[in-house]
């Protein structure tokens, strides 16, 4: 970083002089990239859209309408204003635009990088829909140093982002490892012989389906406190909820809530996923409710037991779902499903250690991504402070 900033000194004590886009790149629109046509002709050239996982990979083709070292951006949705770099065969949507340096003493990298800081703040949110179309990149101006000082930046943020890339593999399968070792050893303890009692779930368990209130009636929604699970809830939030994402009204109520301490199961779409909610509630029609039944006949069962159990009832249901063009899991064979339970001493017991290895895998679920994004700013820094240039005086006088 010295040395980049050293050659800024020495070569261009005065500042740099800043272009527009429009001057140093020719700036082109993808084509309407159909998945009937990505079907008909599969080959091996990527074409790229608006997305931004897998590197914005839509498909692939046999064909290609661009070959060599090019950036593409991201014109429309929720991840306009995002940059790639490319270079290769290959082609893109009509969600990409697309720049091809035209002139010279401009490295591609380097202007990927510096687009990269400043792209976002030119996107437009007009009427909901976000965007940076054509007319508005062209204008976007940067600064252009010597051409030795952006092969140094370069240089300098290829290697932050190599080893960026490195650390997250390594804390991502460090986190791996750790829950596979917890997962093993929470099936170890959840195994029984038949010395223990076996309950169907439909004994153990009233087996209700939760349900959406009338989005058309506001009365349902509006200034609304008692809590609505979807499976957003689960993915952002985890498997033990105390609240919703979005409320309901007592109004949308049909009878009762189902009281704190039930488990609900998602036994529809995605199959397989479940949670312990700790407050009286209701969730959608995708997730199935389990609440204890009180039968003296029965035997004792400890909620949290049963939630650390419903994780192998998770798997079971996976491999037991009825194909349609919506697929749900067989509840004739769920109702029927026999789970252990053991005595009450055994299954305190065997939450006891299952809450301190979950408590193991969570500490270091947060503090792993701690560890990254701490990395990730320190390199956004560095990065800002080697793509910060001085603009020439000529450049204040055009201001």
């Amino acid at each position: 970083m010295h040395a980049a900033r050293g050659q800024v000194a020495e070569l261009c004590p005065e500042g740099v002089e800043f272009k527009s886009i429009g001057e140093i790149c020719q700036i082109n629109r993808g084509r309407v990239v159909s998945k009937d046509y990505l079907r008909d002709n599969a080959g091996e050239y990527p074409v790229y859209s608006s997305q931004t996982v897998d590197d914005g990979v839509f498909g692939s083709i046999n064909t290609c309408d661009y070959d060599g070292e090019y950036l593409t951006w991201t014109t429309d949705g929720a991840n306009a204003g995002s940059i790639f770099y490319r270079n290769g065969k290959f082609s893109i949507t009509n969600v990409c635009g697309l720049l091809k340096v035209k002139v010279d003493g401009v490295n591609t990298k380097f202007l990927l990088y510096i687009l990269a800081t400043v792209s976002k703040k030119y996107v437009s949110a007009g009427m909901g829909n976000p965007k940076i179309m054509s007319n508005v990149m062209e204008k976007i101006k940067i600064p252009i140093p010597p051409l030795a000082v952006q092969q140094e930046i370069v240089k300098i943020l290829d290697t932050f982002a190599t080893l960026e890339a490195e650390l997250e593999t390594e804390l991502e399968t460090e986190l791996e490892a750790r829950r596979k070792q917890y997962e093993y050893y929470r099936d170890e303890l959840l195994m029984f012989d038949n010395r223990v009692c076996f309950v169907k779930l439909s004994e153990m368990f009233t087996m209700r389906n939760g349900y959406t209130p009338s989005k058309a009636n506001k009365d349902f929604w509006t200034n609304s406190t008692l809590p609505w699970f979807r499976m957003d809830d689960i993915r952002q939030n985890g498997r033990i909820l105390t609240d919703s994402l979005q409320h309901i009204t007592p109004q949308a109520i049909k009878g009762k809530l189902f009281p704190a301490g039930s488990i609900i199961m998602a036994t529809t779409a995605t199959i397989g996923v479940h949670a312990l909610l700790i407050a009286d509630s209701l969730a959608n029609q995708r997730f199935t409710f389990f609440t204890k039944n009180v039968n003296r006949s029965l035997p004792e069962i400890d909620m949290k037991y049963a939630f650390y159990y419903f994780f192998i009832i998770d798997e079971w249901c996976t491999q037991n779902t009825q194909v349609s063009s919506f697929p749900s899991v067989d509840i004739g064979k769920l109702k029927n499903y026999e789970m252990p339970v053991p005595p009450i001493e055994e299954q305190r017991r065997i939450v006891k250690i299952l809450d301190k290895f979950d408590a193991l895998v969570n500490d270091i679920s947060v503090g792993l991504p701690a560890e990254l994004n701490a990395r990730r700013k320190q390199y956004e820094y560095y990065r800002d402070k080697l793509l910060t240039f001085k603009p020439l005086e000529k450049e204040y006088a055009k201001q």
